[in-house]
C-alpha cells in the first residue's frame, strides 16, 4: 500500500470549556476524495487544519507525506485580496515560494483558465460573482499542484446550481491531474458528501472521532446522471441518518 499522504494517529485537541476533541485516528490515501461530516463543534475544520500544519494537537502524531508547499487549502470565504486582481491573487503563492514573477503569471494565467476565468485575468474580486470568487481561490489552492487539497465547506455560500458547477469542475481538475491529489472537504451537506468524495466520514459531535465510514458506490469523476442512480439515493440516506445519530449529544461550539 502506497504511504499515506496524511494522516492522525491518536489526535487529541484541547479547547478551553469544553471536553477534549479525540482521540482521532484519520489516514488520507494518495489521489483519494474523503468528505468530512458532522456536527457543528464536531472538530472538522479543526482536523483540516492539523492536518494543513496549522494547528497543533495536545496529545498525537501527524504524518504528512505531502511536500511542504504543496498543501493547498480552500476556506468557506473566498480571502482575495480586494485590491489586486485574480491574477495577482492566484500567483501569489507561487511568489511567495520563490517562484520568478513571469513565471508565477503564466501559472495563474493557465489555472484561471482551467477553472472557467481564462477572461477575468485582471477582474478586482469586487467585480466576481460568489462563484466566480470560489473560482478564484480554487485555482490560487491547485496552481502549486498541490498533492493534499483541504476543502473547508467552500461551496456553502452559493446557490445549488453554482455549487453543483463547482464540484463538476473540481472532480474534472482533479482527474486530469497526474499524480491526483488527495482531497479532503468538509461539508455539512449529505447529498454533497456521497457525490464528491469515494469515501465519507461522519464525526461525533461531542469529541470529533469518526464513528461511521461509508465507501461510495460507483466510479470517480461522477457519470452525467449519477445523482438518479439507487446506489446514490441509498447512501445518502444511509450517511443522513449516522450524521443525524452523531448529532444526538451536541458540545458547546469550539472548532468546526
Amino acid at each position: 500500500m502506497a504511504e499515506a499522504t496524511a494522516a492522525l494517529s491518536d489526535v487529541v485537541v484541547h479547547y478551553p470549556g469544553r471536553q477534549p476533541l479525540g482521540p482521532i485516528d484519520l489516514s488520507i490515501a494518495p489521489g483519494e476524495i474523503v468528505a468530512l461530516v458532522g456536527a457543528s463543534g464536531a472538530g472538522k475544520s479543526t482536523i483540516l487544519r492539523l492536518l494543513a500544519g496549522l494547528e497543533h494537537p495536545s496529545r498525537g502524531r501527524i504524518d504528512r507525506a505531502a511536500a511542504p508547499g504543496r498543501t493547498g487549502f480552500v476556506f468557506q470565504a473566498a480571502t482575495l485580496m480586494p485590491w489586486t486582481d485574480a491574477r495577482t491573487n492566484v500567483a501569489l503563492p507561487l511568489e511567495l515560494a520563490g517562484v520568478a514573477a513571469a513565471e508565477a503569471r503564466r501559472r495563474a494565467d493557465e489555472a484561471l483558465a482551467a477553472v472557467g476565468l481564462g477572461d477575468r485575468l485582471t477582474a478586482r474580486p469586487r467585480q466576481l460573482s460568489g462563484g466566480m470568487a470560489m473560482r478564484v481561490s480554487l485555482a490560487r489552492a491547485l496552481v502549486t499542484e498541490p498533492d493534499l487539497l483541504l476543502l473547508d465547506e467552500p461551496f456553502a455560500a452559493l446557490d445549488s446550481v453554482t455549487r453543483r458547477r463547482l464540484i463538476e469542475d473540481l472532480h474534472r481538475l482533479w482527474a486530469v491531474r497526474s499524480p491526483r491529489p488527495a482531497i479532503v472537504f468538509v461539508t455539512h451537506d449529505v447529498e454533497e458528501a456521497v457525490y464528491l468524495a469515494g469515501r465519507a466520514l461522519v464525526l461525533d459531535a461531542a469529541t470529533g472521532r469518526v464513528t461511521r465510514e461509508l465507501a461510495t458506490p460507483g466510479a470517480l469523476p461522477r457519470a452525467p446522471d449519477w445523482r438518479s442512480d439507487a446506489g446514490y439515493r441509498a447512501t445518502v440516506e444511509l450517511l443522513a441518518v449516522a450524521l443525524a445519530r452523531s448529532m444526538a449529544t451536541v458540545p458547546p461550539e469550539a472548532g468546526s
